[in-house]
Protein backbone atom coordinates (compact mmCIF):
# COMPACT_ATOMS: atom_id res chain seq x y z
CA UNK A 1 0.00 0.00 0.00
CA UNK A 2 2.46 2.36 0.73
CA UNK A 3 4.62 4.11 -1.92
CA UNK A 4 7.00 5.50 1.00
CA UNK A 5 8.68 1.79 0.46
CA UNK A 6 9.49 2.98 -3.56
CA UNK A 7 10.62 6.37 -2.68
CA UNK A 8 12.41 6.14 0.60
CA UNK A 9 15.34 3.80 0.20
CA UNK A 10 18.43 4.86 -0.30
CA UNK A 11 16.79 8.78 -0.09
CA UNK A 12 19.44 10.82 2.60
CA UNK A 13 16.18 11.68 4.94
CA UNK A 14 13.25 9.47 3.77
CA UNK A 15 15.73 6.26 3.85
CA UNK A 16 16.49 6.25 7.97
CA UNK A 17 13.27 7.41 8.67
CA UNK A 18 11.37 4.81 6.69
CA UNK A 19 14.38 2.06 7.73
CA UNK A 20 14.11 2.50 11.29
CA UNK A 21 11.04 4.83 12.53
CA UNK A 22 8.33 4.61 10.22
CA UNK A 23 5.72 1.82 11.51
CA UNK A 24 7.60 0.55 14.28
CA UNK A 25 6.26 0.27 17.78
CA UNK A 26 6.59 3.26 19.94
CA UNK A 27 6.59 3.80 24.22
CA UNK A 28 7.58 6.26 25.86
CA UNK A 29 5.57 9.81 26.26
CA UNK A 30 8.24 12.21 25.21
CA UNK A 31 8.97 10.21 21.87
CA UNK A 32 4.57 9.61 21.61
CA UNK A 33 4.35 13.09 21.99
CA UNK A 34 7.20 14.24 19.39
CA UNK A 35 5.76 12.00 16.81
CA UNK A 36 2.28 13.43 17.28
CA UNK A 37 4.01 17.01 16.67
CA UNK A 38 6.09 16.02 13.79
CA UNK A 39 2.95 15.33 12.30
CA UNK A 40 0.94 18.21 13.48
CA UNK A 41 3.91 20.06 11.65
CA UNK A 42 3.36 17.73 8.63
CA UNK A 43 -0.24 18.78 8.42
CA UNK A 44 -0.06 20.71 4.51
CA UNK A 45 3.50 20.10 3.93
CA UNK A 46 5.99 17.56 3.42
CA UNK A 47 7.14 14.97 5.04
CA UNK A 48 11.07 15.90 3.75
CA UNK A 49 10.28 19.61 4.94
CA UNK A 50 9.66 18.20 9.10
CA UNK A 51 12.81 15.56 8.69
CA UNK A 52 15.08 17.92 7.73
CA UNK A 53 13.77 20.68 10.50
CA UNK A 54 13.03 17.65 12.99
CA UNK A 55 16.68 18.69 15.21
CA UNK A 56 15.84 22.27 15.34
CA UNK A 57 12.33 21.73 16.29
CA UNK A 58 13.72 19.34 19.18
CA UNK A 59 15.83 22.07 19.94
CA UNK A 60 13.05 24.92 19.87
CA UNK A 61 10.84 22.62 21.97
CA UNK A 62 13.05 21.05 24.58
CA UNK A 63 13.22 17.68 23.39
CA UNK A 64 9.38 17.61 22.96
CA UNK A 65 9.18 17.00 26.69
CA UNK A 66 5.30 17.19 27.63
CA UNK A 67 5.92 18.83 30.96
CA UNK A 68 8.63 21.56 29.71
CA UNK A 69 6.30 22.61 26.39
CA UNK A 70 3.05 22.53 28.65
CA UNK A 71 4.99 25.23 31.16
CA UNK A 72 5.73 27.65 27.40
CA UNK A 73 3.78 30.81 27.86
CA UNK A 74 3.17 33.55 25.37
CA UNK A 75 6.61 34.96 25.29
CA UNK A 76 8.10 30.97 24.22
CA UNK A 77 5.29 31.50 21.69
CA UNK A 78 6.76 34.64 20.10
CA UNK A 79 10.21 33.48 20.30
CA UNK A 80 9.17 29.87 18.81
CA UNK A 81 7.86 31.81 15.75
CA UNK A 82 10.54 33.34 15.07
CA UNK A 83 13.03 30.75 15.16
CA UNK A 84 13.95 29.37 11.83
CA UNK A 85 14.78 26.16 12.37
CA UNK A 86 10.95 25.42 12.73
CA UNK A 87 8.31 25.12 11.14
CA UNK A 88 6.79 28.84 12.00
CA UNK A 89 2.93 28.23 12.22
CA UNK A 90 1.17 30.02 15.46
CA UNK A 91 -2.06 27.34 15.01
CA UNK A 92 0.04 24.48 14.85
CA UNK A 93 2.43 26.27 18.08
CA UNK A 94 -0.31 26.73 20.40
CA UNK A 95 -1.65 23.43 19.46
CA UNK A 96 1.63 21.62 20.30
CA UNK A 97 1.56 23.70 23.43
CA UNK A 98 -2.14 22.78 24.43
CA UNK A 99 -1.44 19.39 23.60
CA UNK A 100 1.53 19.17 25.84
CA UNK A 101 -0.95 20.32 28.59
CA UNK A 102 -3.62 17.46 27.52
CA UNK A 103 -0.26 14.24 27.52
CA UNK A 104 0.22 15.56 31.01
CA UNK A 105 -2.78 14.74 31.64
CA UNK A 106 -3.77 11.49 30.08
CA UNK A 107 -0.94 10.71 32.28
CA UNK A 108 -1.90 11.79 35.17
CA UNK A 109 -5.11 9.59 34.46
CA UNK A 110 -3.93 6.79 32.57
CA UNK A 111 -0.57 6.35 33.92
CA UNK A 112 0.87 7.09 30.82
CA UNK A 113 0.26 8.69 26.99
CA UNK A 114 1.03 5.52 26.23
CA UNK A 115 -1.16 3.80 28.54
CA UNK A 116 -3.91 5.97 27.41
CA UNK A 117 -3.20 4.12 23.68
CA UNK A 118 -2.97 0.87 24.82
CA UNK A 119 -6.32 1.44 26.99
CA UNK A 120 -8.35 2.64 23.67
CA UNK A 121 -6.27 -0.33 21.51
CA UNK A 122 -7.94 -1.83 19.34
CA UNK A 123 -10.35 1.09 17.63
CA UNK A 124 -11.12 1.46 13.83
CA UNK A 125 -9.04 4.17 12.02
CA UNK A 126 -12.59 6.55 12.30
CA UNK A 127 -13.00 6.34 15.66
CA UNK A 128 -9.37 6.71 16.22
CA UNK A 129 -9.64 10.06 14.70
CA UNK A 130 -13.51 11.19 16.53
CA UNK A 131 -11.30 10.33 19.85
CA UNK A 132 -8.54 12.53 18.59
CA UNK A 133 -10.60 14.76 17.96
CA UNK A 134 -11.84 15.31 21.19
CA UNK A 135 -9.05 15.10 23.05
CA UNK A 136 -5.91 16.89 21.00
CA UNK A 137 -6.07 20.10 18.82
CA UNK A 138 -5.05 19.98 15.46
CA UNK A 139 -5.69 16.57 14.92
CA UNK A 140 -7.78 16.31 11.78
CA UNK A 141 -7.95 12.31 9.90
CA UNK A 142 -4.56 12.51 7.98
CA UNK A 143 -2.36 13.76 11.51
CA UNK A 144 -4.28 10.68 13.20
CA UNK A 145 -3.90 8.36 10.85
CA UNK A 146 -0.30 9.04 9.79
CA UNK A 147 0.78 9.32 13.19
CA UNK A 148 -1.37 6.27 14.37
CA UNK A 149 0.66 3.88 11.40
CA UNK A 150 4.18 5.58 12.33
CA UNK A 151 3.65 4.03 15.85
CA UNK A 152 2.08 1.07 14.87
CA UNK A 153 -1.52 1.49 16.49
CA UNK A 154 -2.93 1.10 12.00
CA UNK A 155 -1.14 -0.55 9.76
CA UNK A 156 0.00 0.20 6.49
CA UNK A 157 2.93 2.69 6.87
CA UNK A 158 4.62 -0.51 5.02
CA UNK A 159 3.82 -2.73 1.84
CA UNK A 160 3.38 -6.25 3.18
CA UNK A 161 6.72 -6.82 0.91
CA UNK A 162 8.75 -4.33 2.18
CA UNK A 163 11.91 -5.59 3.71
CA UNK A 164 11.55 -3.66 6.77
CA UNK A 165 7.99 -5.59 7.40
CA UNK A 166 10.10 -8.35 8.83
CA UNK A 167 11.35 -6.31 11.28
CA UNK A 168 8.19 -4.36 12.14
CA UNK A 169 6.38 -7.57 12.94
CA UNK A 170 9.37 -9.30 15.26
CA UNK A 171 8.60 -6.10 17.60
CA UNK A 172 5.05 -7.48 17.82
CA UNK A 173 2.95 -4.32 16.47
CA UNK A 174 -0.09 -3.22 18.42
CA UNK A 175 -2.53 -3.60 15.32
CA UNK A 176 -1.25 -7.14 15.21
CA UNK A 177 -3.77 -7.81 18.10
CA UNK A 178 -1.00 -9.35 20.02
CA UNK A 179 0.11 -6.85 22.70
CA UNK A 180 -2.14 -5.94 25.73
CA UNK A 181 -2.62 -3.19 27.49
CA UNK A 182 -0.59 -3.57 31.14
Amino acid sequence: MSGYCDIAPGHPWHGPYHEREYGFPLDGDQALFERLCLEIFQAGLSWLIVLKRRAGMNAAFDSFDPAKVAAYGEADVERLLQDPGIIRNRAKVRAIIENANIVLALAAEHGSFAAWLAANHPLSKEDWIKLFRRTFRFTGPEVVNEFLMSISYLPGAHRPDCPVMDEIRRRDPPYAGKRRAE
